[in-house]
């Protein structure tokens, strides 16, 4: 089983977005995924179509008991651990319990055999939850916007990578993936050069595609549900290569 965590704590890069439709396509790609939502805003649960999950089928009882990881729901050929809005007292809680931010790592042993693939969306912070998910991870995963905004982050993000390494010294980026790019707009062309100067591996860019992305949302399914035969689709196809080949998953050149 690989465990990897969408991260990233400058918001609006893209985290759940991939997390979910990357998820969907290895699911129907035929891997067994789970995914977990971190983020107590709930935008994954919520894309998901899930809107009454009860805080015990969250990560809360794992995070501030130690307890075993609940019984997920079954989504569109996936596993979902949702999220609600006070996921968010976990991290007033959490600071009261030893080695908290380590609990979701323990809590996945036992579910090795279950799985492939657990893909983590974390909340766009450095508080708690995203320590829960990232060290509960093999790899991350690291969407950037092509902006100022996402170059401006990355200091933050080797700080952060930095402190996750005294308790998981393992714990890697398998991949960047530059997102919200235009290649009309020669700052976006500027900015993705920049991040393939600085860092790597480095994903082919996710094209800035909003209408799809948010009506999909609205309709609470993944975008290959939703507008399997379109453009952006096709993106998240061509990503979903990307993410396998980098975490060494099966995943074929054609899906049908």
């Amino acid at each position: 089983m690989k465990t990897v965590t969408l991260f990233n704590h400058a918001g609006g890069a893209g985290k759940t977005s991939i997390t979910l439709n990357a998820g969907y396509e290895l699911a129907r790609s035929g891997l067994r995924v789970l995914l977990i939502d971190l983020d107590p805003q709930a935008n994954l649960t919520t894309w998901l179509g899930v809107e009454d999950p009860e805080l015990s089928e969250t990560v809360h009882p794992v995070a501030t008991e130690g307890r075993p990881l609940p019984q997920p729901r079954r989504v569109h050929g996936l596993d979902l651990i949702p999220s609600r809005v006070d996921l968010a007292l976990a991290e007033a809680i959490m600071p009261g319990r030893i080695a908290a931010e380590l609990s979701l790592h323990q809590a996945l042993q036992p579910i090795q055999e279950r799985y492939d693939v657990v893909l983590i969306d974390s909340p766009p912070s450095v508080g708690k939850l995203a320590a829960l998910g990232a060290l509960a991870s093999d790899n991350l995963i690291v969407p950037i916007q092509t902006r100022n905004k996402g170059i401006n982050a990355l200091p933050g993000l080797s700080a952060v990578m930095h402190m996750y390494h005294g308790l998981r010294p393992n714990l890697n980026v398998a991949l960047y993936v530059p997102t919200m790019y235009d290649a009309r707009r020669s700052h976006d062309r500027d900015m993705l050069e920049l991040i393939r100067s600085q860092l790597a591996p480095v994903a082919e860019p996710l094209a800035q595609r909003e209408s799809v992305w948010m009506d999909s949302g609205l309709a609470g399914v993944p975008v290959g549900v939703f507008a399997p035969s379109s453009k952006v689709a096709d993106d998240v196809r061509q990503l979903t290569r990307q993410i396998a080949a980098a975490l060494q998953l099966p995943y074929p050149q054609e899906t049908v």
